[in-house]
C-alpha cells in the first residue's frame, strides 16, 4: 500500500515524484521537460507515465511506498490517486487517460463513448477544488506555497475520488454547472457558426467562433496541433501556445516555441485601438498574445477565455490571420520539428531566428 505525503517530505524516506520533479526521488514520472521519467514510461501526460509503469511492475523505484507532487492539478492527481489504487486504475484505464489530457492540454476527442464521463470527472474536480480550496495558481495570491498549501487539496479529493469515478452521478451537484457550461461551447464549436482553418505545417490552428468560449470546448478540437489562433466576433482576438509545448510530448514530434516580440511588434505598428499587443515569454506555460487592458495574473491567463476581458482590435481578422503565418511560416522555415527539445534549445531556436 502506497500513501500520499508532501512535498516537503520528499527527502525523508523513498518517495516516487508524479507531474513534478525534485532531488532524491526513487522515482519520477513526469512529463515536464527534461525530467528523469525512464524512457520507456515517457508519455504525453503524467498520469500516462504512471499508467505504463503499473504494467511494467519490476520498474526500480515503483517498490516505493510513498508518492507526492509538488502541485495539484487534473493530471498530477489521476498519476497519484492511480499509484494509490493501482488495480482499479487499469480497470479504468481509457477513462483515465482521457481525464488526465482533458485535464492538462484541454483535448478531448467527443465522439469517444467515455467523453463525457471524463468531462464530469475534470469538471467535478475543478468545482470542488475552487469551492473549498483556490483556484489553480492561486497559491501566491493567499501568501502560500503551491507545494504546501496543495497536499490539502490532495488529503480531501483521494478518499473521494473513487467514488465519482465509478458513479458520477454522485458529483451532479459539483460537476453540472460546468459541464452545462462546456455542452453549450461544444454545440457551437460544432455548429455552421464556427470554422478552422488548419495550418499544420507549422503547427497552428485558426478557429473563428462569435465569442470566447471555455478551453474544454475551444481546445477540445485541437489534438495535434500546439497552436491556436481564436478569432472572435467584434474584431476579439487571442492566440496560444498550447501546453503541449511546454512538456516532452512523447507521441509526436514538436517545433519549439518561438519568443512572440517580434509578432507583437508587427500587430502593434498596425493596430490603432486604445489597447497594445502584449505576450507571455516562452517558458510560461500557456503563453498567451492579445491586446491587454489590465495585465492579467497566471490565474486569470489560466482561466477560460470566456472568464476574461477580450478587446476589440482595428485589425481585420483575415489580416491578423495572414499576419500570424506569415510570422510563424518564415521563423520555423528552417527548423524541423522533433521530440524532447531542452529549454535551451528551445531558447536558442528563438534567439537564432530573431537575430
Amino acid at each position: 500500500m502506497k500513501t500520499f505525503v508532501p512535498f516537503s517530505q520528499l527527502r525523508q524516506r523513498p518517495t516516487i515524484i508524479v507531474d513534478s520533479t525534485g532531488l532524491g526521488a526513487a522515482l519520477t514520472l513526469a512529463h515536464w521537460r527534461g525530467a528523469p521519467t525512464p524512457e520507456a514510461l515517457r508519455d504525453d501526460t503524467s498520469a500516462g507515465s504512471v499508467l505504463r509503469a503499473l504494467r511494467a511492475p519490476t520498474t526500480p523505484g515503483l517498490e516505493a511506498e510513498a508518492v507526492t507532487a509538488n502541485h495539484f492539478d487534473v493530471d498530477g492527481f489521476v498519476g497519484v490517486w492511480s499509484l494509490l489504487h493501482p488495480e482499479l486504475a487499469l480497470q479504468h484505464e481509457h477513462l483515465l487517460r482521457l481525464t488526465a489530457t482533458l485535464g492538462d492540454f484541454r483535448e478531448i476527442e467527443w465522439h469517444d463513448p467515455l467523453a463525457e464521463h471524463a468531462l464530469k470527472l475534470v469538471c467535478w474536480l475543478n468545482a470542488e477544488e475552487k469551492a473549498r480550496f483556490y483556484e489553480p495558481f492561486g497559491a501566491p495570491a493567499r501568501r502560500r506555497r503551491e507545494d504546501e498549501a496543495s497536499a490539502e487539496k490532495f488529503d480531501w479529493f483521494l478518499p473521494r475520488f473513487r467514488e465519482i469515478l465509478e458513479n458520477p452521478e454522485a458529483g451532479r451537484a459539483a460537476w453540472e454547472p460546468e459541464v452545462e457550461r462546456v455542452r453549450h461551447a461544444i454545440a457551437i464549436m460544432q455548429s455552421a457558426r464556427t470554422t478552422a482553418h488548419a495550418y499544420p505545417e507549422i503547427g497552428l490552428l485558426v478557429v473563428r467562433t462569435p465569442e470566447p468560449l471555455p478551453y474544454y470546448a475551444l481546445f477540445g478540437p485541437t489534438a495535434g496541433f500546439d497552436m491556436v489562433l481564436s478569432l472572435y466576433d467584434d474584431n476579439r482576438y487571442e492566440f496560444e501556445y498550447k501546453y503541449t509545448t511546454w512538456i516532452d510530448l512523447e507521441s509526436r514530434p514538436t517545433l519549439p516555441r518561438l519568443p512572440l516580440t517580434g509578432l507583437a511588434s508587427r500587430l502593434n505598428a498596425l493596430e490603432q485601438s486604445p489597447h497594445r499587443w502584449t505576450y507571455d515569454g516562452v517558458t510560461d506555460t500557456g503563453p498567451l498574445l492579445r491586446l491587454e487592458g489590465k495585465r492579467l495574473n497566471k490565474a486569470q491567463r489560466y482561466a477560460d477565455p470566456d472568464q476574461r476581458p477580450i478587446y476589440s482590435s482595428f485589425i481585420a481578422p483575415n489580416v491578423l490571420e495572414q499576419e500570424v503565418v506569415a510570422f510563424f511560416r518564415e521563423k520555423y522555415a528552417g527548423i524541423q520539428p522533433r521530440r524532447y527539445w531542452t529549454w535551451a534549445e528551445v531558447r536558442a531556436a528563438g534567439d537564432a531566428v530573431s537575430g
